[in-house]
Parts: C-alpha cells; sequence; structure tokens
C-alpha cells in the first residue's frame, strides 16, 4: 500500500465537540443550510448518544414485547471534514447497524445525528432527500450490492434519476463515463453487466456510484473485507486518492486492524453497542488503555517469529454477551481479567483516565474503563 502522509488530518480534534445547531423554520431553509461550506477540520457529522434497540416480541395474534436487543447503546462522535475515523470490533458489536444509522436506514430509537448542525434524525421530505445526497455509502458485498439485472451505466448513472440537478439528462452519459475512469475502469465498460466483473472491479464500482452525487461523506461498511488481499490494497490505496481529490470525509467500518490503521486518522473500538475507546491511530495502536482494546491487538497474528515469541497473548475467558441481556455496570466486565464490584455498580464513561489527565502523553486519550492504564501490546497492525 502507497505510505500514509506524516501530517495527520485530527490529531488534535476532541472525540466530540460543541454542537452548533441550525435553526430552519421551513424545508426551504433546512435545504438551504445543507449547503453550507465546512472548513477543514471542523465537525461536519456529529453523533450524540445514539441508541437502536431492536424489539423483541412474544405472541403470534396479540404480540406483546418482552425485552430488546441494544444493538447500539449510546454511541457519540464528531466526523471532522476531510479526516477518515476508522471504527472497528467484534461482529455483532453494532458498527453496521451505526453505519445504517448515519444514512437513516434505521430509525434511532434515541439520540441525534447532526450534519452541518442539523439534527437529521428528524429531517423528512426535501431535506431528507439533500442530507442523502451529500451522505453516500458504501457497501461491503461487491457481489449482493448490485443488481445484476442492470448494466454498469445504469447502476451508477441511478442517482442522477432521483437527483437530477446534479446532472442534466443529456450529460449522464458522459459524467458516468468519467466516474468510470476516475475509479481506474475503461469507461467503454459502461455497458457491460455486473457478472462481467471481478470483485475488485464491482467493489470500484460501488465506489463510483457513491461518488457521482459528489458527496461530502461516504460511510464504507467493511468495503474490502470480500476482496484478496492484493485486490484489498487497490481499493483502499484508491480511496486515499479520491479522499485528496475531492475532499472527502470517511466512516471507515472494518475487522482487520491493519487497514484501518493504514486508512484513518482516528480510530474508535466498539464493543457490544458502545464506544469503549477512540484516539488517533497512534494512541490506539500503539498506547491502547483499554483491556478489549489490548486483547483485540494481541491476537492480531504477528509474522515476526522473534517478536511472536517475546509477546504477550491476552486471552478472554467466556463468550460476547448478548445484547439483549448485557452486563450491568461495564459491559465488558464479564470477561476483563481487572474487573472488581465497581464495574458492575457504576457503567463508566468514555472519557480520559484520571491518571493520564493534564498530561501530554499518548495514553491520555478517551476509554471507557475504571482501571485503564497502558499496556505494551506487540501487534503486527
Amino acid at each position: 500500500m502507497a505510505e500514509k502522509p506524516e501530517q495527520k488530518k485530527a490529531d488534535a480534534a476532541p472525540n466530540v465537540s460543541a454542537v452548533e445547531t441550525v435553526e430552519a423554520s421551513s424545508e426551504e431553509e433546512a435545504v438551504a443550510a445543507l449547503d453550507a461550506n465546512v472548513g477543514r477540520g471542523e465537525p461536519i457529522l456529529q453523533v450524540r448518544n445514539l441508541k437502536k434497540h431492536f424489539p423483541l416480541t412474544q405472541g403470534i395474534v396479540f404480540k406483546r414485547q418482552i425485552g430488546a436487543v441494544k444493538a447500539v447503546d449510546g454511541v457519540s462522535f464528531d466526523l471532522y471534514q476531510g479526516e477518515t475515523l476508522g471504527i472497528v470490533g467484534e461482529s455483532g458489536c453494532g458498527k453496521s447497524t451505526v453505519a445504517k444509522l448515519l444514512m437513516t436506514l434505521e430509525t434511532a430509537t434515541a439520540g441525534e445525528v447532526f450534519y452541518k448542525g442539523q439534527d437529521i434524525t428528524k429531517l423528512s421530505g426535501r431535506a431528507l432527500k439533500a442530507v442523502r445526497r451529500n451522505i453516500q455509502m458504501v457497501f461491503q458485498d461487491p457481489y449482493t450490492s448490485l443488481n445484476p439485472r442492470m448494466t454498469v451505466g445504469d447502476i451508477i448513472g441511478e442517482p442522477f434519476d432521483i437527483h437530477p440537478e446534479v446532472a442534466p439528462k443529456g450529460d449522464r452519459r458522459k459524467r458516468v463515463r468519467e466516474l468510470l475512469d476516475v475509479v481506474g475502469l475503461n469507461p467503454e465498460y459502461i455497458s457491460r453487466y455486473p457478472h462481467q466483473f471481478s470483485g475488485g472491479q464491482r467493489q470500484r464500482i460501488g465506489i463510483a456510484r457513491g461518488l457521482a452525487l459528489n458527496p461530502e461523506v461516504i460511510i464504507c461498511d467493511e468495503p474490502v473485507s470480500a476482496l484478496d488481499v492484493s485486490v484489498q490494497a487497490q481499493v483502499i490505496n484508491l480511496m486515499e486518492r479520491l479522499q485528496d481529490e475531492f475532499n472527502l470525509s470517511y466512516i471507515f467500518i472494518a475487522h482487520d486492524l491493519s487497514i484501518v490503521r493504514h486508512i484513518s486518522d482516528r480510530v474508535g473500538v466498539m464493543y457490544l453497542g458502545k464506544i469503549a475507546e477512540i484516539g488517533t491511530d497512534e494512541q490506539i495502536y500503539e498506547h491502547p488503555t483499554h483491556p478489549y482494546t489490548q486483547a483485540l491487538l494481541s491476537a492480531v497474528p504477528v509474522p515476526d517469529p522473534e517478536a511472536r515469541d517475546h509477546r504477550e497473548r491476552i486471552i478472554l475467558s467466556g463468550d460476547v454477551p448478548s445484547p439483549a441481556n448485557p452486563p450491568s455496570g461495564c459491559s465488558f466486565r464479564t470477561r476483563c481479567w481487572k474487573a472488581q464490584d465497581r464495574c458492575a455498580q457504576e457503567t463508566p464513561l468514555l472519557a480520559v483516565p484520571e491518571v493520564f489527565r493534564m498530561k501530554e502523553i499518548p495514553a491520555a486519550h478517551e476509554s471507557a474503563c475504571h482501571f485503564a492504564e497502558e499496556k505494551d501490546v506487540v501487534n503486527a497492525a
């Protein structure tokens, strides 16, 4: 992969900042406010205490709710203009649900998502349509996210039917050919069908579709997990180039810690619907303070035999608790080697640990643990 630029975009950026809300008395004012420019390094997407609980019901004729699956349970973060925020965690921790909530593909149970100062969870009509034009998504599976009955030209050009103001009808075919060229595909492929492409080429088509409406934010839900390693590198390098070229902001969801570190400016680690730790890539990978992050990094295979022999492998006991019945207090306490009585009684806040406050050191980043401390973890990420 290409070397990542030394200059970070968000080294000094806090996880959350003050929300400057925009009051719009009409739909026209709401749409106009969404066209406002956001300066580089300023928050463009602000998520506050976002929750999604899926109800568990009993009965066939007379259904009653007997519980809820807490897929996302109080997530807060900021996405800054021009940066990439990586989100990692085990399967089932709520990463993809967060992506769907940000796209308003799922309705949030509680919480707010501010885009340029407007809570998009409360928008509808033209205003919501304008938000969806500016926030696009690249899906995980390049084989099922493309309609096999449509040509590549129709797939990439379909957004123009919904948002005709972006490209006049006579210019759409030209615009589609330009997008194919941008993502490294031959513009002559415009009349081909998805089954005529490889996995990496299909994902490039998905990226071209995401770029079609000139968005400001792209949410990438594991965009390279179904691809070969060499193809992953090509797609990641393409996304980095497009970010610089089109001034994009990414939320990048993935399992592969090395890929997340390569592309991300900040990284958030999720566990059971909550963010356990968040900070710059250096803070998370070189100076993790949350036990779950440390265990996650220690599980990454190390190609160096000498380093592998001297590393401490952290083996977690037990299984991940059910999101339908999460533990009291700290959700990680049932698998944590540091757990004490306080962990069961008091939910830890996502904040800079007290022992590191007022210190300008890499360990001084936000971690949801009562007993956060640094631990050397040799990892391959």
